[in-house]
């Protein structure tokens, strides 16, 4: 196969990658396809152009010839070094590299200069300059390669194993050109090709490009599987944030239902038969010696189911409406024990306005007389008091009925401690000693 035969063979593969490349920019629109798109323009003109019969078509003899010929591989590898940065990352990866990058940019555009001063601004020609220039740029661009591809052999990915096994060839390829070029002065394009001095390169440019579009491939199959893993992660971010989004919403709705049920619970306790027979009971002995204290005993009796109905929608109350409320309570306990039950309440004025959640201080006083001995030789002291720290304690001394027939099961301090964890708050503190039972309150702002 002669050379005039090799040569259009060589620009349709080049055009083919081009257009290849082409659709790939289109597609992903990226920076990286556009400068491989003028790489690949800048050795296409210059190898069109070195058709002697293009050159006639266009009129390109002379000094302008001259100057295409000097320049146009070197704009090529001035885009080259632009594609490299892109491509591997230079500048963060291998700065170093990178500044002599930019540096040797800088010497192609003083070349380029130069041999414009050289071809067209000089009446003379300076054949000599031209020649000198032109080998020194060609043998420092040769050396200039091989430091970059040592340098660039640092780096261990897949992609950068493409950009240097691409740019070894392109640099074989040119340095066994220029030395043809040196051993054959003039060529006739029927010669075989591997004989013409031009082949090495454009066989290397051509195993440069095929690098450097698997390269491109690789580098972005890698970024679609990096975009997938990163989707998948967010994903399954998304899929555990609504999990325990909606876990904390069961929880939250679990703890309004307990609440509800304690709410509930603490109006039955209040209506229950055996209470209201107690009660009842009192109110008639009451009717027939203390008419007055019967009134009185019906007004509170009121006042604790009025407040239970008015509560029971509210997930907070005033400290001064609780207390209000054990007022009345306490009325009815002691309208029933008599001597054997005391409250103490040490409440300053500054606290009234504090919140808590409702019924609780009804549900501890419940416990107490329950779980105790009441009676007048042994009362049950309750006391009710804050603290300098925003805290509310209530006490009661600790005497253990002989045979409790009424089993524990905590169900309503458990949900005290649920109502102030769904509230955010601060746990109340429980102790119990041989000789007393202490709850600690916060007191809510």
């Amino acid at each position: 196969m002669t050379f005039d035969v090799w040569q259009p063979m060589f620009t349709g593969m080049v055009i083919s990658i081009l257009l290849l490349n082409v659709v790939q920019w289109v597609t992903y629109q990226e920076r990286i396809y556009g400068l491989y798109t003028l790489y690949m323009l800048a050795w296409l003109t210059y190898f069109i152009i070195r058709v002697s019969e293009i050159r006639e078509l266009l009129g390109i003899g002379g000094s302008v010839w001259y100057f295409i010929k000097a320049c146009m591989p070197m704009m090529a590898y001035y885009v080259y070094f632009g594609f490299a940065d892109a491509f591997l990352g230079l500048q963060n990866r291998l700065p170093g590299l990178f500044r002599w990058f930019q540096y040797t940019r800088w010497l192609i555009l003083l070349y380029v200069a130069l041999q414009f001063t050289v071809c067209f601004l000089q009446n003379d020609w300076y054949l000599t300059v031209y020649d000198t220039a032109h080998t020194a740029m060609r043998v420092y661009m040769a050396i200039f390669g091989i430091y970059g591809i040592v340098k660039i052999l640092q780096l261990k990915d897949t992609a950068a194993r493409y950009f240097i096994i691409g740019s070894a060839c392109l640099l074989v390829g040119a340095v066994t050109s220029m030395v043809l070029t040196f051993l054959v002065s003039d060529f006739s394009p029927s010669v075989y090709f591997w004989q013409a001095p031009l082949t090495p390169i454009q066989v290397g440019i051509l195993l440069e490009l095929i690098c450097f579009s698997l390269g491109l491939g690789y580098r972005q199959r890698q970024a679609g599987i990096k975009a997938a893993i990163l989707e998948q992660q967010i994903a399954r971010q998304q899929e555990t944030h609504e999990r325990k989004q909606l876990e904390a919403e069961l929880h939250v709705q679990q703890l309004r239902q307990e609440m509800s049920e304690v709410q509930m619970r603490a109006l039955q306790s209040q209506l229950n038969p055996h209470f209201l027979f107690n009660s009842l009971n009192s109110l008639s002995s009451l009717i027939a010696d203390e008419p007055a204290k019967a009134e009185q005993f019906v007004d509170e009796m009121a006042s604790v189911y009025r407040y239970i109905l008015q509560t029971h929608d509210f997930e907070l109350t005033s400290l001064g409406r609780e207390l209000q409320f054990i007022h009345s309570f306490f009325h009815l306990l002691q309208t029933r024990y008599g001597r054997g039950i005391q409250l103490t309440i040490n409440v300053a004025d500054e606290y009234l306005n504090r919140q808590i959640p409702p019924l609780t201080l009804q549900l501890l006083v419940e416990n107490a007389v329950k779980h105790n001995v009441v009676s007048s030789e042994r009362p049950l002291e309750i006391q009710i008091f804050t603290t300098d720290d925003n805290w509310l304690t209530i006490r009661n001394n600790l005497q253990r009925r002989p045979v409790d027939r009424v089993k524990s099961t905590q169900k309503g301090l458990l949900n005290i401690l649920a109502k102030y964890q769904m509230l955010g708050q601060p746990t109340p503190v429980v102790e119990e000693t041989a000789t007393e039972f202490v709850i600690t309150l916060p007191l809510i702002r």
